[in-house]
């Protein structure tokens, strides 16, 4: 018993931490309606700027935390609502999810730009000392109660009660649970739903603060990563609760923290329970609550009846062009095409062809997000494990069997199908919110349970890649442009399958099911099968993309294929153009060079490249199509307007920020 309750009692501080990130979560899904995937980049911070007041700064514990907690919380919170959250419709699911994951990926890659690389260790506690052991649970010297222990059980409690009592007995929890419901029925109520809306956004933000500083002890040094870790875990709380019962997400994030540090204790050090299981359970544990909790099933549906009132989306630029310009720009995509192949092959400088090379790469991952997101309407946070799966597979093929690594990168490519098609299979109830949660668990479960086993992927090194293995073509050779060659043609089959997709069958019952799902189902479209179709194909294009990233690296290393590479990639294709081809692969080309380009700046703008690639994506809502490709459609009405001298056409007028989902259309 006293060897049990040893490890159970240092669970309490791991749990709470997820108790107070699950119940922040709740707490603004409830309040606003969003799941705020930024909420970790809200904590972490508040945590940042307390470390960065007090220890470079020397400024007071209180004083920090009246500025990082009480200042900067709230007003974060508002300023998400009023710039950005509050201009998204509340059917708008897939838009309020990318607006997160750009806050998530944005915010603390900007910080170091701002305040400069500071690494902070040892913060102070703004309660309880940590290093002090005021007693010992029952008696027993193996339970002891510090400092730690102390600050999370009384901090939880304490915001448990005071938000159940704010929401449920009073006037303003009252109104803010009525404006998640309807916000313009509210206000016809005479009721200022900006006004609730807004105080939820600011009580949230105020409790991510709290929860980073609380937080911030308990590491040893400050890190972002941390924070994402313990939401994850908090997700798989609030998740069990659906996201409606705050006490209930804070009692599953306090029993996840005291099974892993039990099990972590009890289990055997050299077990595969111990290395791959174990790790994974907040995954498990939310990858469970979606397939059994019926409720999760419904996060997204609206139960406002004023939600349909708005108009949809402007097309994107080719389905308005005029066949005169049309004549002409084809023609220049080709030139274009052309003079990048010559100069490929010709005068581009080593380090530029190596950059591009990659960027030939990522456009065919890429493109797997255009086939699941812009054609399908399904947001995956899985697509870079996808590619992984291939990527290992071919190698361990080509390690343990002798098979050519591209023959091993096809069966990959095939195994990341039918991984991906298995994925669809058991999130088939599952839509908006609810998807991208499941793929979101898929992914982590593989780097905590698959891809950090050293036996399938040589650990944190990965895998090199030989010579041998690529047949006999040397695609190393530095002085060679066999890989622009294969890349280039990969890229331009990959491309011409995703555009036949597009235009094809396929892509016109899929672009039904997008205008609405009842309706395509009721002309006899097979839902269940075309989320399984578009899962699959988007799994083998990530594949081969994968494969290809590889073979430009020379190796195959985890850290190449996790779940972070996955996030920010839904970033930033949908800041191009999520729904077109060529959005993909600008996207794919802007990110590798922004980031060489970066690398002659000083070394604290390192991480601009997501800053760029989030702001762009904030734009989501307003602009479904990218900011690339609404310039596109902005550029051809004045070339029109001025050379050909026609009137602009509807699509390329300016169009109020907020629309809805993208409906059928001729898409490019």
């Amino acid at each position: 018993m006293e060897q049990l309750l040893g490890f159970a009692v240092p669970g309490v501080p791991y749990g709470c931490a997820y108790a107070i990130f699950a119940v922040g979560l709740v707490l603004t899904y409830q309040a606003t309606g969003v799941f705020n995937f930024g909420y970790a980049a809200q904590a972490y911070v508040s945590a940042f700027v307390f470390g960065w007041l007090v220890q470079v700064h020397q400024a007071p514990v209180w004083l920090a935390f009246l500025v990082a907690v009480v200042a900067l919380g709230p007003g974060l919170g508002i300023a998400m609502d009023r710039l950005l959250f509050r201009r998204i419709p509340p059917t708008h699911g897939l838009a309020k999810v990318v607006t997160g994951l750009s806050l998530l990926v944005g915010i603390p890659s900007l910080l170091p730009v701002v305040f400069g690389n500071q690494n902070l260790v040892g913060l102070p506690s703004i309660a309880f000392n940590p290093n002090t052991v005021y007693f010992h649970l029952f008696g027993l010297a193996l339970a002891p109660i510090n400092g730690v222990f102390l600050s999370s059980v009384v901090f939880t409690a304490a915001i448990l009660v005071v938000l159940t009592v704010l929401l449920r007995a009073t006037p303003l929890g009252l109104e803010m649970r009525a404006a998640v419901e309807s916000r313009r029925l509210v206000q016809l109520e005479g009721v200022n739903a900006d006004r609730v809306v807004s105080a939820a956004w600011a009580l949230s933000g105020l409790m991510a603060g709290l929860a980073g500083v609380l937080l911030a002890p308990t590491q040893a040094t400050l890190q972002s990563q941390a924070f994402l870790t313990l939401m994850v875990a908090a997700i798989a709380a609030a998740a069990c609760a659906v996201l409606r019962s705050m006490s209930v997400a804070a009692a599953v994030g306090v029993l996840i923290g005291v099974v892993s540090l039990v099990a972590q204790g009890e289990l055997p050090t050299g077990s595969v329970w111990y290395s791959a299981v174990l790790p994974a359970l907040p995954f498990v544990v939310l990858f469970a609550a979606l397939l059994v909790v019926p409720g999760l099933r419904a996060l997204d549906d609206s139960r406002d009846p004023l939600a349909s009132v708005d108009p949809p989306p402007p097309p994107v630029a080719a389905s308005v062009r005029s066949p005169q310009l049309e004549r002409v720009v084809r023609p220049a995509w080709w030139l274009l095409l052309l003079a990048f192949a010559v100069s490929m092959l010709t005068w581009m400088p080593r380090a530029w062809e190596t950059v591009l090379d990659q960027g030939l790469a990522y456009g065919t991952v890429f493109l797997s997000i255009t086939l699941i997101t812009g054609l399908g309407g399904q947001l995956s946070l899985a697509q870079g494990t996808l590619a992984g799966v291939a990527a290992f597979t071919a190698a361990l093929l080509a390690l343990h069997v002798g098979v050519n690594f591209f023959v091993g990168a096809l069966v990959g490519a095939a195994v990341a199908a039918a991984v991906a098609a298995l994925l669809a299979v058991t999130s088939l109830r599952l839509r908006g919110l609810g998807l991208a949660l499941m793929t979101l668990a898929a992914a982590l479960l593989f780097d905590n349970a698959i891809f950090s086993q050293p036996a399938l992927t040589g650990g944190t090194a990965g895998i090199t890649l030989h010579r041998g293995w690529l047949g006999a073509v040397d695609f190393f050779d530095p002085n060679g442009h066999a890989f622009f060659v294969l890349a280039l043609a990969v890229l331009a089959a990959c491309a011409a399958g995703v555009r036949l997709v597009q235009r094809g069958t396929v892509g016109r019952e899929l672009a039904a099911l997008r205008g609405s799902e009842v309706g395509a189902a009721g002309i006899g479209i097979n839902l269940a099968w075309q989320r399984v179709l578009v899962f699959a194909l988007s799994g083998a294009v990530a594949g081969v993309g994968g494969a290809l990233l590889a073979v430009q690296r020379a190796s195959v290393a985890p850290g190449e294929f996790n779940y972070q590479l996955s996030l920010a990639m839904v970033v930033i294709v949908v800041t191009t153009g999520v729904r077109t081809v060529e959005g993909a692969i600008q996207a794919a080309f802007g990110f590798v060079v922004v980031q060489e380009l970066l690398q002659y700046a000083p070394q604290r703008f390192s991480g601009l490249t997501f800053v760029l690639f989030a702001a762009g994506a904030l734009s989501y809502a307003a602009h479904p199509e990218g900011i690339v490709e609404l310039q596109k459609r902005r550029w051809t009405a004045r070339v029109e307007r001025i050379v050909l001298r026609h009137p602009p056409p509807p699509g390329a007028l300016p169009v109020p920020a907020g629309f809805g989902e993208p409906v059928a259309g001729e898409q490019r």
